[in-house]
C-alpha cells in the first residue's frame, strides 16, 4: 500500500482569482509534495486588480472544518493566513493551541493591492492570542509596523523588528524585507540564532501570492521534517523561483508561478 504524504493544513481566506489565499497555499503544497487541506475563513471576490468584496464565514463553520480535518486525517504542520475578524482569529488561536504540530502564522493585514483584510480588533487578537502559538511568524514590513509599531527603513533595522515580533510570543520571527531596496533579504531570528536569506531582486511586477506561497512552503518543509532554518531557506529558494516565473493575468498584478519547477523540467 502506498504511504500517505505529509499533511499540511491552511487556515485562510479564498481568493477567487486563484493568485493568493487558500488557492495559492494548496498549489504550493502540491508543488512541494505534501497533501494540502483547508479551513476557509472568508470568501473574497478578488482578481488581478484588487478585492471587490469579502464575506467572513461563521465561527462555527471555521471550527467544524478544523475539527473535521484534524480529528480524522491529522496534520504535520499548519499555516494561517487571512483571519478577517477578532472572533475568527480568537477561535483559530484556541484551536491551534492544542494541535501538536508546527504552526506558521502569516499575519495578513493588507492585500497586495492595499485592501484591508483584518479588522482592528482582529489585529489585537493576532498580536495577543495567535502569535503566542506560532512556531514561525512571517510578517512583511507593513505587518511589522501594524503589529509592533517598528518602522523598518533598511536592512539594519530588521533585527529590531524581529526582536519586537518575538516579544509577542512566536518561537521564530521571519522578517520579510522584500519591500526594501536592493537584494530581497529576509531575516530569521529566535532570540539567539540569526539567519539572513538573500536573493537577487527579480524585475517582475507579477508577485501576487508571494507571502502565501512563502508561509505555505515553510509549513510544507516543516511537515517534510526540516528544521526551521532549513525549511525557511528551502522555502525562500522555492518562492524566488516562483516570483521569477510570475506571469501576467487580467489587467493588474499577476500571480507567482507555483508550478515553475515542473515547467522548467518539461
Amino acid at each position: 500500500m502506498r504511504t500517505s504524504p505529509p499533511r499540511v493544513l491552511t487556515v485562510a481566506g479564498s481568493d477567487s482569482g486563484g493568485g493568493a489565499g487558500i488557492q495559492a497555499d494548496l498549489k504550493t503544497m502540491l508543488a512541494l509534495g505534501v497533501h494540502g487541506m483547508s479551513v476557509v475563513t472568508a470568501v473574497t471576490a478578488q482578481n488581478s486588480l484588487g478585492v471587490q468584496g469579502a464575506w467572513e464565514l461563521p465561527v462555527a463553520a471555521v471550527r467544524a472544518q478544523f475539527r473535521s480535518v484534524v480529528d480524522d486525517i491529522g496534520v504535520q504542520a499548519v499555516k494561517t493566513g487571512m483571519l478577517s475578524s477578532a472572533a475568527v482569529a480568537s477561535e483559530v488561536a484556541a484551536l491551534l493551541a492544542d494541535v501538536g504540530a508546527p504552526v506558521v502564522v502569516d499575519p495578513v493585514g493588507i492585500s497586495k493591492h492595499g485592501d484591508a483584510l483584518l479588522t482592528a480588533g482582529a489585529l489585537e487578537v493576532v498580536r495577543t492570542e495567535l502569535l503566542p502559538v506560532a512556531t514561525v511568524a512571517t510578517p512583511n514590513l507593513d505587518e511589522v509596523r501594524q503589529l509592533t509599531g517598528v518602522v523598518v527603513d533598511g536592512e539594519g533595522a530588521m533585527r529590531e523588528a524581529a526582536e519586537a515580533v518575538l516579544a509577542l510570543g512566536p518561537r521564530w520571527a521571519l522578517i520579510k524585507g522584500g519591500h526594501l531596496d536592493g537584494d530581497a533579504v529576509d531575516l530569521l531570528f529566535d532570540g539567539s540564532r540569526e539567519y539572513r536569506f538573500r536573493a537577487a531582486r527579480c524585475d517582475n511586477r507579477h508577485t501576487h501570492g508571494t507571502g502565501c506561497a512563502l508561509a505555505s512552503a515553510i509549513a510544507s518543509y516543516l511537515a517534510l521534517g526540516l528544521a526551521v532554518p532549513e525549511a525557511v531557506g528551502a522555502a525562500k529558494e522555492y518562492v524566488t523561483g516562483a516570483i521569477t516565473a510570475g506571469f501576467p493575468l487580467g489587467g493588474g498584478i499577476g500571480p507567482v508561478d507555483h508550478g515553475w519547477r515542473r515547467r522548467q523540467e518539461s
